[in-house]
């Protein structure tokens, strides 16, 4: 017998879980937020006790092994979400988790493949693709709106970091290799790149690309003083789509303006379309569309359907998008189809274009997809 509601462990009871996961969960009437885990535990206890979750936990390990819950939410530190992940999936869950999976593109391949072994639905922390005017836009383009795509361009704008006293983690100055390390194209450029996958419809087949430190010193969550980080502040890089597509993509720890903030540019044969999801004068996203006979961009209205059916004008947008994002989960989970948008294989190849384009810097060249080799 089907249980009345699934039941969810969220792993990771920190300021993200707070501001988006744990109003997502509640939210849906589907599911039961059943238990909070942190492995600091008066993190997870305080969180459970704020939001009225009757249990908290400090054992990860302990909640993936539970036979009473039906999906895993990962809210951790990046370096984390591979053990969590495939723990999650040796026991049966569905696994929500924020991005990246892992550095390589194949790790986090090969969770998806087993996932679909196991018949199990996954999903990457992908919050942009779940704002109601990206799922507006995206619906106006599968209708034919812009007719053949020809130009992506996408930007995530970010200047919480231009001020080198703001402190970054510890998982954003990571140091793989020698040379500059990816920072702010994984981190921050993640959302914008599946994006672009998803609005064009057509793999990317090349890319080529740079990146740049700008801020050479910085200050580092829990230790003192500044400290040299070699990562990059900013990249950009153009690519070419399997259809015949080309695009452009910046994204930044240092461009000037609020933020979270993304913008998608989409230009084809009948019709463009542009959307802004950044927190500018109390609005947090708007939609502009324009064709050959009116090319004067237009603000249009993003229809009821795309919020959150209980949405409320003035609410947090986190918790509008998370909502959406919980809600579509649900509905892949509970639906008899293989539908599963936004899923490991999602952000595996996400993963894979962050690899080339830093391989293209280091090499200073265009660089082929898909990728061929094990980059380690």
């Amino acid at each position: 017998m089907k249980q009345s509601k699934l039941r969810v462990g969220l792993i990771g009871a920190g300021r993200w879980a707070r501001m988006a996961h744990i109003h997502g969960w509640l939210r849906d009437p589907r599911c039961e937020l059943a238990v909070l885990c942190d492995t600091k535990v008066d993190v997870a206890r305080q969180a459970a006790s704020e939001y009225g979750i009757s249990e908290f936990s400090d054992n990860w390990q302990e909640i993936v092994s539970r036979k009473d819950l039906d999906i895993i939410d990962i809210c951790t530190p990046s370096q984390t979400h591979y053990e969590i992940s495939e723990a999650s999936i040796e026991h049966g869950k569905h696994v929500l988790c924020e991005k990246p999976i892992a550095y390589n593109y194949l790790q986090t391949s090969a969770l998806a493949k087993m996932a679909e072994e196991k018949g199990l639905k996954t999903k990457l922390g992908f919050t942009f693709r779940y704002t109601p005017a990206m799922r507006y836009a995206k619906q106006l383009i599968s209708s034919g709106f812009i007719g053949v795509p020809y130009i992506f361009n996408g930007y995530e704008q970010n200047s919480q970091f231009l001020n080198p006293d703001t402190p970054l983690r510890t998982s954003q100055v990571k140091t793989k290799k020698p040379g500059l390390n990816v920072s702010s194209l994984e981190g921050y450029g993640a959302p914008i790149i599946d994006i672009s996958n998803w609005w064009m419809g057509s793999p990317y087949t090349a890319v080529v690309g740079t990146m740049r430190n700008f801020v050479p010193e910085r200050s580092i969550r829990g230790l003192s003083g500044y400290h040299k980080v070699n990562i990059d502040d900013a990249s950009m890089f153009i690519a070419e789509y399997q259809n015949g597509g080309i695009g452009s993509i910046q994204t930044s720890y240092v461009t000037i303006g609020n933020f979270p903030g993304v913008e998608a540019r989409i230009y084809g044969q009948e019709g463009a379309i542009i959307v802004r999801t950044v927190l500018e004068f109390s609005v947090p996203e708007i939609i502009r569309t324009a064709t050959p006979d009116k090319v004067e961009f237009k603000q249009i209205e993003i229809p009821p359907e795309f919020f959150p059916s209980d949405f409320m004008e003035g609410e947090d947008m986190n918790h509008t998008w998370l909502s959406n994002l919980v809600s579509n989960f649900i509905d892949e989970i509970e639906g008899d189809t293989a539908k599963n948008e936004g899923n490991f294989d999602d952000g595996a190849r996400v993963q894979e274009i962050i690899n080339a384009v830093e391989l293209s810097f280091e090499e200073r060249r265009w660089v082929t997809l898909p990728l061929k080799s094990n980059l380690e």
